[in-house]
């Protein structure tokens, strides 16, 4: 994060909001160092560190640049802001790349994928010092990857609601697992949830009968 330093923490957010064309509610700051100054105020200043939505997205477009120059990978590099609708005042950085080779960088059933998305977050968290939600996605394999998840959770939960029986799926990392849970949560007749450690987590798929789903959203 880049530090700024003015006579007051109100000046110094007018500096950078000129500077990265943005409004002063949109920057993210902490005050490190704070000089109350002499006699009517004089010599007072103060240091903050901060950063915007621009100086995020430019963070992750250089690290994912030299990370794909390091490995001697041709990739077009794609950062899209969104407004997070289940979190308020929380912004998704969406990042799409296109290769030239894409399975290459998806990997076995996402497994490399997956691998540069943690590096990624865990990159961008130390840096700003700040949970930052980004989700990397390959020639929009993700987007149809999670159709693809929908698709299979809706048939065995038919299934389930069908035999009164319970279906567990196989292992699935935690955003295809988020997925489900979100896809199936007004369907009814059945409830989701998640078991298992590690890469063996998995979900399942329950058996709820309508009294038993309410008794269990207001437990």
């Amino acid at each position: 994060m880049k530090q700024y330093t003015g006579k007051s923490v109100e000046e110094v957010l007018q500096t950078i909001a000129a500077e990265q064309e943005c409004r002063v509610e949109d920057i993210t700051y902490n005050v490190l160092e704070e000089e109350k100054g002499g006699l009517f105020g004089l010599g007072k200043s103060v240091t903050i560190e901060a950063y915007t939505s621009k100086d995020v997205k430019e963070f992750i477009f250089d690290y994912l640049g030299n990370y794909f120059t390091e490995l001697n990978q041709g990739v077009s590099i794609e950062i899209i802001i969104e407004k997070n609708k289940e979190r308020e005042n929380e912004l998704i950085y969406r990042v799409v790349l296109d290769a030239e080779n894409n399975a290459i960088i998806i990997g076995k059933n996402g497994q490399t994928l997956r691998a540069i998305s943690t590096v990624l977050k865990a990159a961008t968290n130390s840096t700003f010092k700040k949970r930052i939600n980004v989700i990397i996605d390959v020639n929009h394999y993700k987007e149809d990857r999670y159709k693809k998840v929908k698709a299979i959770a809706r048939r065995e939960a038919v299934s389930v609601v069908k035999s009164h029986v319970d279906c567990e799926l196989d292992p699935m990392p935690a955003d295809e697992r988020k997925v489900i849970h979100q896809y199936l949560q007004d369907f009814r007749g059945v409830t989701t949830i998640s078991i298992g450690e590690g890469a063996k987590r998995h979900l399942v798929i329950k058996y709820a009968p309508e009294e038993k789903k309410e008794e269990e959203s207001e437990a």
